[in-house]
């Protein structure tokens, strides 16, 4: 079961990524990423660019050009990323899709999909990109397929 979008998927294991080897570099080159995590450059460039017009990133053009966090990982939650990623409505959203699914007109997963989706909203509220990159580079956790 697919909970986020292939972009969702992607951009957080990009910013992952960069949260997990952040001492190393303050910007990143997104060729290099898109090779490293074997995602499309274009596609990768795309949702990027929806961070950084978000402001979770900063772009820099140029040969040193790159990726870079606009605002420290520790600042920045998990809910966040996925709002940004998803849509502000991607924890009231219908796990089947279906418009108007709520208390007077469910759908077979809502009472189900509520109460974990309550859950996931607190934990995805109290963890930082930080958290999660630290714990990516010091359990040695993958990033790829």
């Amino acid at each position: 079961m697919r909970v986020i979008s292939k972009s969702g998927e992607y951009g957080l294991r990009a910013l992952l990524h960069m949260a997990s080897n952040q001492e190393n570099e303050g910007f990143f080159n997104i060729r290099e990423m898109s090779e490293e995590l074997d995602i499309s450059f274009h596609f990768l460039t795309k949702i990027l660019q929806v961070l950084t017009q978000k402001g979770i990133l900063q772009s820099y053009r140029g040969p040193n050009g790159g990726v870079g966090f606009l605002k420290s990982p520790e600042e920045i939650t998990l809910s966040e990323l996925v709002r940004a990623l998803e849509g502000d409505d991607f924890f009231d959203k219908c796990l089947l899709g279906l418009p108007g699914c709520g208390e007077r007109q469910p759908c077979p997963m809502h009472a189900y999909w509520m109460g974990i989706r309550n859950n996931l909203k607190s934990e995805f509220e109290t963890t930082s990109l930080a958290d999660l990159g630290k714990n990516t580079r010091l359990q040695h956790l993958r990033l790829i397929a």
